[in-house]
């Protein structure tokens, strides 16, 4: 594996043809995704900026061009009409100011009249590589094109650690007031969430307070890209503790959890109805963001990043890593959450194949279970050894994935056997494999799991126990044209 060197991380993109060989060379992976959101070179990480405005739905997400490295990070654009065809856009913000010369760092976007706003964290490091995190903002101009504004918003506060980031901005009609929610950590090393009011969206900015969650004062040690939504006559809060460790999730101190519960703007507490629970149960699922402007308050939408930090993959030798979930709409039904895949996935639906133990590159796979224990191998060999399991207990409701059957493994140090406990019998899966993920949904909704699959050319069949089955493969839906 290369060892990149801090200058080459955080090396200046001058000119788009400084990866278009690299480009070449990446779009020939047989791991291309057909149907998710992917960087066109280098590394893809969270996911940025995504709202509804106009009819037309934008995502930026981390980039880092020269290869699968975490270094100098800029914002990528891509927009779709549906949630479902998606459109590279280009750059969307370059670190290219003082305020953020090591960065443009996570962030989040809301739609106001005709104006589309985006805030984002600046990463500013002085010669002595000590950090400054700025909340700075932009706006999409006529052009389509991401605009900042001349100066941060605000700084960070002294009174916590340089660990200040991921503004996730929010309008609350009953307050009257914007809230940027801001990922932190105290300086005994607290994970924590800040928030800051404005009654206009670019200025006028606050700081309120921190964010109390009882019960939960010392959970991890950052709490990143917090999100927070009203659906259902209820508050969700999401976020991605870090620097712990969590019962059932291997050695991992990097996760994504979230509450059902009540905010209190007049007192910055959320109260939660019950404990933490993993918004997805997989091995590569991490700073989740839902959209703005959604227009429902019955569901929000969520996209999330398929990967983990300081996790490693073998497309990395190919010089790119990573790629966003599928999107998925939440609904709070009887105080449990739902995720579900995005509404009109089945126009990617192609013919329909038959059940004959072949796995297409990219498909949908839909299995009704008999009661009972059940198992599914997917990835096998052509006489059904190997591959990716799922294995449900009847007894005890627990699905088990384990990936350890497959010829690349990764990540073994961390983790590559998983549980996701059901609260019901399983029934039902939905399953979408692309040609480097795969994407399980319980139960319509009930749970998730979200893993990379890399199968090689031997690993292409499958096995299972249900009582029925069907599949279909998937169109390509996301462009893969070199726009920078």
């Amino acid at each position: 594996m290369k060892e990149w060197t801090r200058e080459e991380r955080y090396r200046i993109l001058q000119s788009p043809e400084e990866i278009r060989e690299l480009y070449e060379r990446v779009r020939l992976s047989p791991y291309r995704q057909a149907y998710h959101v992917q960087p066109i070179t280098g590394l893809s990480s969270d996911p940025n900026g995504f709202a509804l405005h106009k009819g037309l739905w934008h995502l930026c997400y981390q980039w880092c061009p020269w290869g699968a490295v975490h270094g100098l990070k800029y914002w990528y654009h891509v927009t779709s009409p549906d949630l479902l065809h998606w459109s590279n856009e280009g750059i969307g913000l370059a670190p290219d100011r003082d305020y953020d010369n090591k960065g443009a760092h996570s962030g989040s976007a809301i739609s106001v009249g005709d104006e589309l706003y985006f805030y984002y964290t600046g990463n500013h490091r002085d010669e002595n590589w000590v950090r400054t995190p700025w909340t700075c903002a932009a706006f999409l101009d006529a052009d389509g094109k991401l605009q900042k504004l001349p100066e941060p918003l605000f700084g960070p506060r002294d009174d916590h650690s340089e660990h200040q980031r991921d503004p996730k901005v929010v309008w609350n009609a009953e307050k009257g007031k914007y809230y940027i929610f801001i990922g932190a950590q105290t300086l005994d090393k607290r994970g924590c969430v800040l928030i800051y009011e404005s009654e206009k969206p670019l200025e006028g900015w606050h700081f309120a307070g921190e964010l109390k969650v009882p019960g939960y004062e010392r959970f991890g040690g950052m709490w990143e890209c917090p999100y927070i939504v009203h659906i259902g006559g209820k508050d969700l809060l999401i976020f991605s503790p870090q620097y712990t460790t969590l019962p059932g999730r291997g050695a991992s101190t990097n996760h994504n959890v979230y509450f059902i519960g009540t905010m209190d703007y007049d007192t910055l507490t959320f109260t939660p109805d019950g404990p933490y629970r993993f918004l997805d149960y997989g091995f590569d699922f991490y700073a989740a963001q839902g959209a703005a402007n959604v227009g429902d308050p019955e569901k929000a939408i969520l996209i999330s990043w398929i990967g983990l930090p300081d996790n490693h993959y073998p497309t990395e030798e190919e010089d790119w890593e990573g790629s966003m979930t599928l999107p998925r709409e939440l609904r709070i039904v009887d105080g449990r959450l739902l995720q579900t895949p995005i509404s009109g996935i089945e126009q990617l639906r192609r013919a329909e194949k038959p059940d004959d133990g072949v796995l297409p590159d990219a498909c949908e796979l839909e299995i009704q279970v008999p009661a009972g224990d059940f198992d599914l191998a997917l990835f096998t060999k052509a006489d059904g050894s190997g591959g990716q399991t799922l294995h449900y207990d009847a007894a005890s409701k627990v699905c088990t994935v384990d990936r350890r059957g497959l010829n690349k493994r990764f990540n073994q140090n961390v983790f590559e056997v998983l549980d996701m406990p059901l609260e019901n019998p399983l029934r039902k899966l939905r399953i979408f494999i692309d040609r480097s993920s795969t994407e399980f949904f319980v139960n319509d909704g009930e749970a998730t799991f979200t893993t990379h699959s890399y199968p090689e050319e031997n690993e292409h069949w499958f096995t299972h126990s249900a009582a029925k089955l069907r599949m279909w493969e998937l169109s390509t839906s996301v462009t893969d044209e070199f726009v920078v």
